[in-house]
């Protein structure tokens, strides 16, 4: 065992040092869940709306259940799969226009893609990135930025993440990301807290902090370093379940 882990971490500084950063995000995915992510049932709740995600092997089905705040008597259900988007109010399927089901269908995907983090780094839509190392809160960080191209990587595939990954235990300490605005290019970072596996799956909850201004994505750790970061809110999934 212990030479099987001296050859990973070989392996792992090896391609580092050729700015790879595959084995990096693989071996975050192992240390998350691995295999677990492809074959199991997910639920959680968020900001008052329960998700699931269900996958097995490439087939996956999303669902988001939730009270009509107009109509407390309806209850709506969205379904996302590789067939597309459904919508149910009171399990009676609705439709829904195709500008909708598109705002809809990224709402959905957006939530559920962080609480699976770091699973989604390996969909084929996702180029990856090695920046180099960094140092944030006293810990040693690989820092890989990822993007997305066009085909597959849905409405907001121009958005740019970096994920700083614990150099020790390969799990992500923080997030910042970049997305489009109505006025123009908004900036996050999150900083994970309150990691905890449930039925060997690793989740994370995050800080989320802001930017006085329009600084650049590169500014946020400089920033984050010299408490120049509002804290906006906090994102936080409850009733966890792994199945």
């Amino acid at each position: 065992m212990q030479f099987k882990l001296f050859i990973l971490v070989v392996i792992i500084i090896s391609a580092c040092s050729k700015n790879d950063p595959q084995p990096i995000i693989d071996k975050a995915i192992e240390v998350a869940g691995g295999e677990k992510y492809l074959h199991s049932t997910i639920e959680f709740d968020f900001r008052g709306k329960h998700y699931v995600s269900t996958r097995d092997g490439g087939k996956y089905l999303y669902e988001r259940i939730f009270k009509n705040n107009k109509d407390s008597s309806q209850t709506i259900h969205d379904f996302l799969s590789n067939d597309g988007f459904n919508r149910k109010i009171n399990d009676t399927t609705v439709q829904v226009a195709d500008s909708m089901a598109v705002k809809y269908t990224s709402s959905v995907n957006s939530v559920i893609y962080f609480a699976l983090l770091p699973y989604g780094l390996n969909d084929s839509s996702v180029k990856k990135k090695f920046l180099g190392e960094s140092k944030m809160d006293g810990k040693e960080y690989y820092k890989i930025e990822v993007t997305f191209k066009q085909e597959g990587g849905g409405e907001d595939y121009q958005d740019v993440f970096n994920y700083w990954i614990n150099k020790s235990d390969f799990t992500i300490g923080f997030i910042s990301y970049s997305y489009e605005e109505d006025d123009g290019i908004g900036y996050r970072l999150r900083k994970a807290y309150n990691q905890r596996k449930v039925n060997g799956v690793l989740f994370s909850d995050y800080i989320n902090y802001t930017p006085a201004g329009k600084e650049k994505l590169e500014e946020l750790e400089s920033l984050y370093k010299n408490n120049q970061l509002k804290e906006l809110s906090k994102i936080e999934n409850t009733n966890i379940q792994v199945k």
